[in-house]
């Protein structure tokens, strides 16, 4: 949520306003080495990869804005927005797959920023890397899980990133339900909002929306990315050189870079991208195969999908387009994608291979089911029943939509695991889409689609 500053430099210089302008910004960012002493790098791909680290700079914000956007605790060294940005060679597509902070990775041998300790390969979440061994860590291990060689690191805090919002005159965010979370203190009604900077960032950090938590909120915050593009390239900033300069000044102070990533390809890039829009970006979250993967000494991570994050990952490497644009079938529009949703059938009747049957058809249309149906204890069960916990009852909602005439019953504190009792009843399942679809065989959108109409 923070590296969408960096992304604003990126995209404002492709104005090519002046190597003056340009080398200024140059001048004043912080350098950092991050593929010190690397050895045994991935081959390098087509176009070009960057990495995009976001890190807690709250130590920065006033108390007045702790209090205002709940900004409390204290400011941690580490990170919990990791991106990889895709250039593409011909630089008219940037390819941006956020890579969730508590996924199960394994770093390469290391010494420890901190202790100075040598530390040998072991299990870790993808956020404590930094913490272990800075930039250079963080690095190794993403190229080590994905295959992908980095050939530039951005680093943000997100101090200046209501500033940067606030400069820019807002970001217009558009949501079909109301949002509140009490932990952010966000509280949107349904409808079109022009964010301010301080809301901007409620909008981007809030966890606590409904169920989906992290992976809903990559997705909101890439939202609020193809907005930002869209705003800087439609608002008149990247032909006005004061504009120009009041944005990069709000986030020169928070961003640290490779020494390699400099004026020349500030301007290179820029000069690339100067019909750049949101229909030209695309945006993902690498296939999560397991949820709550549970780790001694660690706790619950997420696991990703070996087959579908090694094909993502060599379609970056190819170069390739990850938003497929396909006729899209007739679908009931929910609030909650499926993709989010997780499934456990049972069957409740004494018909053979109907639990397998339904779990089959759910999964088909995006249902993140166990495909490990069971028998349930009841076989006489003539009305089907989605059995949830009512902190998702908004999914509970999206499921029942798939699944016509299916009874809803509350349990509480089952989790975020919906239950699906076949019944006698059961005839189909009717294929929905969120209001944002993520389409594509590894769940991207272009800009143009998640923003508002």
């Amino acid at each position: 949520m923070r590296v969408v500053t960096t992304i604003s430099v990126v995209v404002l210089a492709s104005a090519g306003i002046g190597h003056a302008v340009v080398t200024s910004l140059d001048a004043d960012i912080a350098r950092v080495d991050p593929f010190k002493d690397m050895k045994n790098r991935p081959e390098a791909g087509h176009g070009m990869n960057v990495l995009l680290v976001g890190t807690d700079g709250r130590d920065k914000i006033t108390e007045e804005e702790r209090r205002k956007y709940r900004l409390g605790g204290a400011p941690c060294h580490c990170t919990d927005t990791i991106m990889i940005v895709h250039i593409s060679e011909d630089r008219e597509r940037a390819s941006i797959v956020s890579l969730p902070r508590d996924s199960y990775a394994e770093t390469p041998a290391h010494t420890d920023e901190t202790t100075g300790a040598r530390h040998g390969p072991h299990p870790i979440k993808l956020n404590a890397a930094y913490a272990e061994g800075g930039p250079n860590l963080t690095v190794r291990t993403v190229e080590n899980m994905t295959h992908v060689k980095i050939d530039h690191y951005l680093e943000v805090d997100f101090t200046s990133f209501m500033k940067t919002v606030d400069v820019l005159g807002g970001v217009e965010i558009c949501t079909s339900q109301p949002l509140k979370d009490s932990y952010t203190g966000l509280d949107l009604a349904a409808g079109s909002h022009l964010l301010g900077g301080g809301q901007a960032l409620q909008y981007v950090r809030a966890r606590h929306v409904d169920g989906a938590s992290d992976l809903g909120r990559m997705q909101r915050q890439q939202r609020f990315l193809a907005a930002l593009v869209g705003r800087a390239t439609s608002s008149g900033v990247l032909m006005n050189p004061i504009k120009f300069r009041d944005v990069t000044r709000a986030v020169l102070g928070s961003v640290r870079a490779d020494e390699e990533f400099g004026t020349d390809e500030l301007l290179d890039l820029g000069r690339a991208m100067r019909n750049f829009s949101p229909s030209s970006s695309e945006f993902t979250t690498v296939p999560i195969g397991q949820m709550g993967y549970v780790v001694k000494g660690i706790g619950s991570t997420l696991k990703w999908d070996p087959a579908k994050s090694a094909k993502l990952f060599q379609a970056l490497r190819d170069d390739k387009p990850l938003a497929v644009h396909k006729a899209r079938p007739k679908s009931l529009r929910v609030d909650v994608a499926p993709q989010q949703i997780q499934v456990q059938v049972e069957n409740g009747t004494t018909t053979a291979g109907l639990g397998r049957r339904v779990d089959s058809a759910l999964a088909a249309v995006g249902f993140r089911t166990t495909h490990r149906p069971t028998s349930a204890v009841d076989p006489t069960v003539r009305r089907t029943v989605i059995s949830y916990d009512p902190r998702w009852d908004r999914s509970a909602k999206s499921l029942a939509a798939a699944l016509p005439g299916a009874e809803l019953r509350a349990v509480k504190r089952q989790g975020p695991m919906l239950k699906v009792t076949a019944g006698a009843d059961f005839k189909q399942v009717r294929r929905v889409r969120a209001e944002d679809p993520y389409q594509g065989e590894f769940g991207a959108v272009t800009g143009d689609q998640v923003m508002c109409p």
